[in-house]
């Protein structure tokens, strides 16, 4: 398969600003979880930032539900492997909006960071039920649940984990021009949690 082929295959990767590397977005309207907890008051959903900004234009829009489709097609992990090494980008997030779908996404994205060994890669997730698979989850990829309630502490349960605080945040990007510039927390296993400021 042709890079561009492959590209045209899973529709595209993003590239946020804020981010040093590559990410993948769906439809933040898709959530399972999340899709509820933006309707509930002192959620990490509420208001959220996948819901408005440029996330809301068409052609957006119709990338995303193209990227959506496309996971169930044979050649996705293939095709995504081949995106994310030609980029040659040694952080990868997934879903800078949208969230994992169901057990065979989650076992496909497993595939995907087998198959980029060279890449560590970084999956936000509200799906509580993805813990039950972390012990099949590949050494280069670091599931971080995401607690559902700002200022809500980590769950100790979880090997990692981010949360959302009116106070004492350690994600530094709020500080440095919006971006990670070199750290790189979210995608290191030694840190348990990331504290996000809320915004």
């Amino acid at each position: 398969m042709k890079t561009s082929e492959a590209l045209k295959l899973v529709g595209g990767l993003s590239k946020p600003s804020k981010m040093p590397g590559w990410a993948y977005g769906i439809p933040a309207k898709e959530c399972k979880t999340g899709s509820k907890l933006v309707n509930v008051s002192g959620s990490t959903c509420e208001g959220c930032y996948a819901l408005k900004g440029c996330y809301v234009f068409q052609v957006v829009q119709n990338a995303q539900y193209r990227r959506l489709a496309s996971i169930k097609s044979p050649l996705w992990v293939g095709a995504m492997a081949l995106l994310i090494n030609s980029k040659k980008s040694k952080v990868f997030r997934w879903h800078d909006s949208g969230d994992v779908q169901d057990e065979a996404h989650l076992m496909k994205i497993f595939a995907v960071c087998k198959l980029t060994p060279e890449t560590r890669h970084w999956l936000p997730t509200r799906e509580a039920w993805t813990k039950h698979f972390l012990p099949q989850c590949p050494d280069n990829l670091v599931i971080r649940f995401s607690a559902p309630m700002v200022d809500q502490a980590a769950p100790a349960s979880w090997p990692n984990t981010s949360t959302v605080v009116t106070a004492g945040a350690t994600c530094p990007a709020p500080t440095q021009d919006n971006e990670c510039k070199d750290c790189r927390a979210c995608w290191d296993p030694e840190v348990k949690n990331v504290a996000y400021g809320q915004h």
